[in-house]
Parts: C-alpha cells; structure tokens; sequence
C-alpha cells in the first residue's frame, strides 16, 4: 500500500514510512484531500449518515405529547389520538402490565422505563398474573415503538403519509458528525487547531480577527501559498460584518435566516462582485437590525448605489428614508384603501406632502407619546444565573404589570435570554410544555403568574382552511346565529352544517376548501378554484340559509369593516370584529386564507385573539420583534393594544430593536455591551431616561438621540 516500517535490530525501535498521508501511531491513512473533501455537498465529503445536512429527522417529543396530564386512552399520545380496539392500543396495555401502568395513567406518572418502551420499542417476554383472577399468562411483545416508526414513515412512505410523519418530526443534531456535517477524516484536517466546522461555527465578527491571526502565524512559504486566500476570505467576510451580520456563523442554515438576514447575505455578495449598471431590489432589509447595525447598512446601500448601480429599497425605517435619493409613498392605507401612489420626490418633497407617511416624519402624529412609567403590581420575577449560549450568568429581574422592552445589539443574546431559556422555564410547570430551557441556578416568583403567552409572527395556521374568523373563534358564533335561521331550523341544520370542516354542508368535491389540489410531483401542487362550489366552499342547500340575504359563503368573502355593520346587531360576534379592526385589520377577510397573511398581520389576530378574551391579570405575553414590516401608523395600533393588555393588569415583555417601542417602555433591560462572546451581559436597565444616560449602553446612545428629536 505505499508503506514500509523500517526495524533497527537492536534497540527494536521502529520508523514508518509511506507514500500516503498516515499517522505512525495508529496506522490510519487518508486519501489525499481535495477541496471536495471539505464539502458536505460532495459524496466525497459529506457525513454519509445524514448526507452533509448535520441533522436528522427525529420524533419531537413535545409534538407528539402535547398534554403530558392527559392519559393514553384519552389521547396524551397524539399520532394515536384517542383509545381504540386496535393492536396498537393492546401492545400499549401489555407494555403497562410489564411497566406498571395502565391506559388510564397520565402520561406524566408513567414509570420512565415505560416511556421508553412505548417511544423506542419493546421486544420481550414476560409473565404477567391478573390479580383479580390470580390467573398467570405468558405476554410476548414485538412492538416497534413510536420513534423508529414515525420516523421511517418520514423518509419511505407515501408523500400523504410522509406529510403526516413530518407533524410529529424535527430536526436533530446528527450523532455521527455532531453537526459538522462532513467524514470524520474530514474533520481531522486542522489549521491552527481547528477543524473547517469549527471555524464555520465562528461568529462572523471573531472570524476576521482568527483569519488575519492565521495569516501572521504562517511562516513566510506558506504565506505565499496562503496569502492571497486569506486576503479573499477577509474581504468577504468584512463585507458580511458591513451589512450587519456579524453575529451570524457561516454555518447558519439558510432556512434559519430571516428574510432580512438572507436579503444582506446577498448584498454583501453583489457589493464583493463589483457590478455595475444594475438594478437591486430590496424588501425590508433593515429587519430585525440595532440602530448601530442600521448605519452600516445604510453606508453599505450607498457603496452599491457609488459603484454606478440603481437601489429600489422596501422600508419602513426613517433613516434609510432619510438617506434615500427618491422616495414612492404608497396608500393612503392598507388592503382594499391602498394601492396609489400619495407621494413621492426627495425626502424633503415628501414631508412636505400631507399623507400618512409626512405626517409621522414631520411630527404632526408620533407613534410615542411621552408618558410617566407604569408603577406595576409590585412583584417581581427572576431568573438567576443564565448561561445558555454567550449568556454570562446574567440575573435578571422583571419587575410584572410593566410594559417590559429587551434591547441590545445583534447577537447579544436577548432571543437566547427570553425565548430560549425563560419561556421554556415559565412554561414548563405552569403549562406542561416540554422544551428544555437553556441552563439557569434559579426562577422566583412563578407563584405571580398563571400562563405565558408568545404572541408571535408565525402562521395562524399551516393549511389554507385556517383564516381569522376560526382562529379567534368568532365563526363559531356566527355558525350557530345561522343554525339559529327559521329556515335552518326547518331543514333541522345544526352549527356543524355551516362548518366547511365537516361533512354534511360542505363541498365534497373540495371537502370544504373551495380549491383543489393537484399534486405535480416533483413541481409545487397547484391549487385551482373548484369545478363544482366555485370556490364557495359549501353545498347547495347549505348555501341556501341566508342572513340578511346573505350566505354563509358570503359572509367569509366580507371585510371585518363590513362584517361589524353586518353583525352589528349581534354582541357576542360585533365584539370580536370590534377588536380586530381596532388593532387595523379592518381591510382583511373573515375567510382569508392564513397562508395569505402576513407575518404582521397574523400576529395582530393573535393580538386581537387575547384582547378579546377574558383576562385574568397574571398573564406574561412575550413579543419577538413585533414591528417587522410595519409602517408608523401600524406600529402604533399595534403599541395601544399592548398598553391595553397592560392596562388590564398583565406583563407585556417586548423583545425589540424600534425606538418607538423602546421609548414606551416601563422597564428596559438592555443586552451587551456587543455581540456573541462580547455580549451576554445585562448592562443597563430602568426607564427609557435612565437607560438613555447610561454611558456603557449602546441602544442608550440612541435611545438619548431619539428623545431629544422628540423635544424639539
């Protein structure tokens, strides 16, 4: 094999040579690498376990116990659903005799060793005497368990069943490359002690300093070879830091970023390509940006607009509009009062215009108000010793009844703090969900708190049958006001007739979607209206009750602003409607889809959801960067109905880079002082003044700045 070990005779000692890359110590050899050996893209350098995603597809445990009080017979398990005769719910009986439960424990007391088996599979004989009888018999169990056959369903079922697999699935850390993604020979491979995984997990921002310290660590031949590359990587990665993304990793999955995060990824690489005579078009690329990171942004869009190219930017921020050569100012509203051309011309042409826009730039409306700061309830929660990721064994003290904002820059660990590590903890115990939070010593005043609530962006609804009026629930009511028709009760119709989810008055042709799917294969399905409903969703004779002369389908087809003067002799439905149009969404359907929403949107239904609920008062509500996509005047639908929930007596905690938010506050707690390993530290907190003369806060520089336009 090109090796030879050469033995001196008498002292015994031992010399290996060879032609090939081996270690004398352990034998081993390798091929000769090749840059295919360090790409997870290439059969040559891919872990051949997980074919170089660095994650497998494995059963999440909290999608398939979504209530652990709940028992196996009535449905803790929820691929299982609730007791049947069937094989599946005898092996489960005959696990528990071995086990020592029965189908009637909650999922929460059955004995670990009984957990395992129903989740990883169980394969053994036993014997098993019925008490009652004194009866002994002989119990064979050959059961798969409910993790290996999910999860095969996933890779080699049909695309429905795979569809459904995948409910109950999430990614996972592979256990063979630890999520490096590449041949363990791949990974040996080290420059100035670490693996190309190892370096793809640096934070962009340490990177630049790893790569020129690699360069000044080179002997002066490997320079020669190395510089030039070093030279390229550095250029590219300072581009990515120029944008604002100097707390990501080049190992970031793509499906991780937000669309802001991947809009600047592709900024930094057509401002490294040096093109020019181009057009660029940019939506919202200051999303989820610190103010410091913005400016860099800014000054990156000018080198590209320098180079000789054209730059159409998407935005809300006052600054990139500040900066801006030309602005369009569309409206003068939202949805169906929108789609016009109010303004446009220079920045100074704008706020000399009288629409929305101009007036919340001159001042004439403000988002924020000065206010005096909450007093609270007088009780407190904390969270002691946080070190999750960069956390620093943060403490952090909340004080509840407060309008809570979390600031700071770019990866300095607010997400870690809030989502990852207290609302897992707070949800835990009072609501039996199951993510593992991220390390903390302690939680106090848990005691002061009922639920937790995160009011996010994500969907109301995966498919397109969810739309606002099921998710808050007011279809139901106006359901039964339809079941409550003389003609309806006539024909004998119940609420469920009006439902486009169950049999009897929905369309079966479309089962109630109004669409049909047709499946492409290896195309996206194409979704076309109906043959038979024409996209109306019901049958018929279902179509034939009408209110006020109008069907149920035509009452999915209304506005929420039409819907009100509808229903407004009808209290339990007019209140819901009333909600939802305070917080602006008075221009969107009842039956819009929920795959036709926007993130903004869908979070302001969720919004409108809880304000319309009963409240106890010891609510926490969570928030991640609500203002995403929103203009001025959203922004401040949005703020009073998050001072409303306040009001009521709960805790609004705001995760939030807006000095609009930031300004309304009660309580500040600021990250920092910078990013990943710099950051991970509580460095200031109190109100928006306090915060704003701090000296070590960042986010208190601006936060000054934006106070004293406010006096002006």
């Amino acid at each position: 094999h090109g090796s030879i070990t050469v033995v001196n005779w008498d002292s015994q000692d031992q010399k290996h040579f060879s032609r090939n890359l081996m270690c004398p110590t352990t034998g081993l050899s390798y091929p000769e690498p090749e840059p295919n050996s360090f790409s997870f893209n290439s059969p040559k350098g891919a872990c051949p376990h997980c074919d170089g995603l660095g994650s497998v597809r494995e059963l999440s445990l909290n999608k398939v116990v979504l209530n652990p009080r709940l028992s196996l017979r009535d449905g803790a398990l929820a691929p299982l659903g609730t007791y049947k005769a069937s094989w599946i719910f005898q092996q489960l009986e005959h696990i528990g005799w071995r086990y020592g439960y029965t189908l009637e424990t909650p999922w929460k007391d059955i004995p670990e060793e009984g957990r395992n088996a129903i989740m990883h599979g169980c394969n053994e004989d036993f014997t098993h005497t019925q008490k009652a009888a004194g009866i002994s018999r002989k119990i064979s169990i050959k059961y798969e368990g409910l993790k290996p056959f999910i999860e095969a369903q996933g890779r080699e079922g049909s695309k429905s069943i795979q569809r459904w697999a995948d409910e109950y699935l999430d990614d996972g850390i592979c256990s063979h490359c630890e999520g490096g993604r590449l041949k363990p020979e791949s990974l040996m491979f080290r420059i100035s002690g670490k693996s190309i995984a190892e370096v793809a997990g640096i934070p962009l921002y340490e990177l630049a300093a790893w790569l020129e310290g690699v360069h000044q660590s080179l002997p002066p031949a490997q320079q020669r070879i190395g510089g030039e590359i070093l030279k390229e990587l550095s250029t590219r990665v300072g581009f990515l830091n120029d944008v604002g993304l100097s707390y990501l990793s080049l190992s970031r999955s793509a499906r991780t970023l937000s669309g802001g995060e991947a809009q600047r990824i592709r900024l930094a690489t057509q401002i490294g390509s040096q093109l020019v005579n181009v057009l660029y078009i940019l939506d919202e690329p200051s999303i989820g940006l610190h103010p410091r990171d913005n400016d860099r942004l800014i000054r990156s869009l000018e080198r590209l607009r320098d180079l000789g190219n054209s730059v159409v930017v998407v935005e809300h921020d006052e600054e990139l509009m500040r900066h801006a050569d030309h602005i369009v100012d569309m409206g003068p509203r939202a949805g169906i009062h929108g789609g016009r051309v109010v303004a446009e011309g220079t920045y100074a042409e704008l706020i000399a215009s009288n629409s929305l826009t101009a007036q919340y730039l001159r001042g004439d409306l403000r988002v924020s108000e000065p206010r005096e700061p909450r007093a609270g309830n007088g009780k407190l929660m904390r969270l002691l010793g946080a070190t999750g990721r960069n956390l620093q064994g943060v403490d952090l003290e909340l004080p509840l009844g407060k309008l809570l904002v979390v600031t700071g820059v770019s990866g300095s660990g607010k997400s870690t703090l809030i989502n990852k590590t207290l609302h897992p903890a707070i949800a835990g115990p009072l609501q039996g969900l199951l993510d593992k939070p991220e390390p903390f010593e302690k939680l106090e005043g848990l005691e002061h708190l009922d639920k937790i609530i995160a009011v996010d962006q994500n969907p109301i609804g995966r498919n397109p049958r969810s739309n606002p009026s099921t998710y808050t629930g007011v279809f139901n009511e106006i359901r039964k006001l339809f079941s409550e028709l003389p003609e309806a009760k006539i024909r004998g119709y119940a609420p469920g007739r009006f439902s486009f989810n169950v049999k009897g008055g929905r369309c079966e042709t479309c089962e109630g979607g109004g669409m049909r799917v047709i499946e492409m294969n290896f195309l996206p399905d194409v979704h076309v209206p109906c043959e038979t409903c024409q996209g109306r969703r019901f049958n018929r004779e279902t179509l034939e009750v009408r209110y006020k002369g109008h069907s149920i389908s035509d009452v999915l087809n209304m506005s929420i602003e039409e819907a009100m003067k509808f229903f407004e002799a009808v209290p339990r439905i007019y209140r819901v409607l009333l909600t939802l149009n305070s917080i602006g969404l008075g221009y969107i359907t009842l039956g819009q889809s929920a795959t036709t929403l926007s993130g903004g949107e869908a979070q302001r239904i969720k919004l409108a959801t809880e304000l319309s609920k009963r409240s106890t008062g010891q609510t926490l509500y969570l928030l991640d960067e609500p203002t995403t996509g929103l203009h001025f005047d959203d922004v401040k639908v949005l703020m009073d109905g998050l001072h409303r929930l306040v009001d009521q007596g709960n805790t609004v905690l705001v995760i939030e880079h807006n000095l609009d938010v930031i300004h309304q506050a009660d309580h500040i707690v600021d990250l920092g002082p910078d990013g990943g390993a710099g950051g991970g530290l509580i460095v200031a907190t109190g109100t928006p003044s306090e915060v704003a003369a701090s000296p070590e806060s960042i986010t208190g520089r601006y936060l000054a700045e934006y106070i004293n336009r406010l006096k002006r």
